[in-house]
């Protein structure tokens, strides 16, 4: 009998990283990159957050590429550029918030392209900072679709390009 457990650790398909955003500093403009260096404790060289020396449950943010036309909807946006959300990886194909574990003591292990490897750690809210962005009820918008957190576990190169692997299950007792 397939178990809830089994089945929250079954993925149909494959991701694939579409975009890569830095952001130099938390009030310049993001940017949009073909690379970039993953790096454990720090995120993404490059980033505003990678000055920071210390291991996070937000090394990385990802959002999901097929919310980017709801949210841009209900902005009331014609389209919307991903870089205005200041998220560090679009993802494509592969539903963000099914990548994190449902139980305790359990970690689903990504791979992005061929080096570096993930765990998502949980949502990424909007912040107050969003409104002043996108607009008027912008933050509301983006409630349930402002995409997930992660730990980068081994670094390396992320490319635009890249697949996004479900590639093992650890559980607790492994982790000791």
């Amino acid at each position: 009998m397939t178990t809830l457990r089994d089945l929250s650790q079954q993925f149909s398909a494959t991701g694939r990283i579409e975009a890569i955003i830095l952001r130099p500093s938390r009030r310049e403009p993001a940017l949009s990159v073909g690379e970039a260096i993953a790096e454990p404790g720090r995120g993404l060289l490059g980033d505003h957050r990678a000055t920071r020396r210390q291991a996070s449950k937000r090394e990385l943010t990802l959002f999901q590429a097929e919310h980017l036309p709801l949210v841009a909807n209900w902005c009331d946006l014609a389209t919307l550029n991903p870089i205005r959300l200041r998220r560090n990886l679009l993802v494509s194909g592969i539903n963000l918030i099914g990548m994190r574990s449902l139980f305790p003591g359990v970690w689903l292990e990504w791979a992005i392209g061929e080096e570096v490897r993930m765990q998502v750690t949980g949502p990424c809210d909007p912040c107050s900072k969003i409104a002043a962005e996108l607009g008027m009820g912008s933050y509301n918008a983006l409630r349930g679709h402002g995409g997930v957190t992660a730990r980068i576990l081994t670094g390396g190169k992320i490319r635009v390009g890249d697949s996004v692997n479900l590639i093992e299950v650890r559980t607790e007792s492994a982790n000791q």
